[in-house]
């Protein structure tokens, strides 16, 4: 997906930044803010890959209902995507401000809402189809 990418170049844009905002005098101050960074990353890592894991469970009873409700399977895809976009630019975007760079979240954060715009399309589409088709 475009925006696990776009949140992996947020997080690594500030990272870098972080690193080169500090001189020299300031060494310790960036050895401090790196070694936050990377444990605040390292934590929001594992809670991410635990989320993950759940994920697959969810997946199953979504398939589950989809074979009792009637729903086509293309809607769950699509809900399924617009809830990965979700989590993921709400993650980056986090992680961004948590280090200060405010700017940097808020384009992940336009990013993902341009994002679930375009995936939502099909469904925008199936509903105004489905308006036309009852007048």
């Amino acid at each position: 997906m475009d925006i696990v990418k776009v949140a992996v170049i947020g997080i690594a844009g500030v990272m870098l930044s972080i690193i080169m905002k500090n001189s020299r005098s300031e060494y310790a101050q960036l050895v401090a803010l790196v070694t936050a960074a990377v444990g605040a990353l390292g934590t929001g890592a594992v809670v991410f890959c635990y989320v993950t894991a759940r994920i697959k469970i969810v997946i199953e009873s979504v398939n589950g209902f989809m074979g009792h409700v009637g729903v086509e399977s293309r809607y769950i895809t699509i809900l399924v995507k617009m809830t990965g976009i979700a989590y993921v630019s709400e993650f980056a975007s986090s992680m961004c401000r948590d280090a200060g760079y405010q700017a940097v979240a808020s384009q992940i954060e336009i990013f993902a809402k341009l994002s679930l715009l375009a995936v939502s399309l099909p469904v925008v589409t199936a509903l105004i189809n489905t308006i036309e088709s009852s007048i």
